[in-house]
């Protein structure tokens, strides 16, 4: 399938890659030219403008917008709406805020344009393992669109298949849903990042626990000197928490037991931020998720061992570095 790709990050490229791996053909466009350079040596078209990439695309033409949430997204989105034509498909695969979503599908839908919205978590690593993919929009404009989610999703996997889902979408078992209509689909990634962020907030408060039982100021008779590397390992095989996230962090605290590379300072990319409103709308109680994105706010003045857990999360699924002072 042929697909346009705005947008060559860290996610942007390596979703070019992906899908030129598995035979689909990539238009590709960054502000950067070097990266379009890159992609073009390695198969895309690579071209120097939106119009050209409108251009490039054979009807219905579809182009995946890859590109940081807020006015760059906004803008992007506005000129394709007025370069493509009825029955053409716009995807947003950020991190938008779905009213956005819904918002642009109206304005889109006038020009007869059609908008689907599609959370992708994977960070840099999806192009090795593949990316879960939460979708909104129009079901004839997602079902068209298939070859390209079916793509970019891990697939079945090496993960136990989970008991009596027969009459469910087969389609999340492979790694992608169709949610529901536009919004869907990043309404779910965003309560899927705050609970990203209640996760970690928990796991990086307990090595925080466990680097401190060596306080003096606890009896001496008290205090263990424990070896995060060796705790964070053990955890990964056969406890009940063991996960990816603890994955990266074991692998952190191996290369770097102190995580001086890390000073603690976590940065917050906005879904917290959304989640948090949409329990207040919707009257939920979430103290959990709340409560670890103000300790976010708090970290970025004072630091502990457990905001460097975070930082070294972070870093590890997402590529995110701390901010320079």
């Amino acid at each position: 399938m042929q697909i346009g790709v705005i947008g060559l990050g860290r996610m942007g490229a390596n979703i070019s890659r992906r899908l030129m791996k598995a035979g689909h053909s990539c238009v590709v466009w960054d502000a950067n030219p070097g990266t379009v350079q890159e992609l073009g040596k390695e198969g895309a078209q690579g071209v120097d403008s939106l119009q050209a990439v409108v251009k490039a695309l054979q009807k219905p033409r579809a182009v995946w917008v890859m590109l940081p949430s807020g006015r760059i997204t906004e803008q992007t989105i506005a000129q394709l709406g007025e370069l493509m034509d009825p029955g053409d498909i716009v995807i947003d695969g950020g991190n938008t805020f779905y009213k956005d979503d819904i918002r642009r599908a109206k304005t889109l839908a006038a020009k007869q344009v059609r908008y689907v919205d599609c959370g992708t978590s994977g960070g840099v690593w999806g192009l090795e393992r593949g990316y879960c993919l939460m979708i909104g929009g129009d079901t004839a404009a997602v079902n068209h669109l298939d070859p390209i989610f079916a793509t970019l999703a891990p697939g079945m996997g090496t993960i136990e298949r989970t008991p009596n889902r027969e009459g469910h979408d087969p389609r999340a078992e492979k790694g992608y849903i169709h949610a529901g209509p536009v919004g869907a689909g990043h309404f779910v990634k965003m309560i899927h990042n705050g609970i990203e962020y209640g996760m970690m907030q928990a796991m990086a408060e307990g090595f925080d626990i466990l680097k401190n039982k060596a306080s003096d100021k606890l009896p001496a008779d008290e205090r263990y000197e424990l070896k995060m590397a060796d705790i964070a390992e053990v955890w990964r095989r056969g406890s009940v928490v063991s996960s990816w996230l603890l994955d990266l962090t074991a692998e952190a605290m191996a290369k770097d037991p102190k995580l001086d590379a890390f000073t603690g300072d976590v940065e917050d990319s906005g879904e917290g931020r959304w989640t948090i409103e949409a329990a207040i709308e919707e009257a939920v109680p979430a103290d959990v998720l709340a409560s670890s994105l103000f300790t976010r706010f708090r970290s970025r003045q004072v630091h502990t061992y457990g905001e460097k857990v975070l930082s070294a999360m972070r870093f590890g699924f997402g590529g995110h570095v701390e901010p320079t002072k």
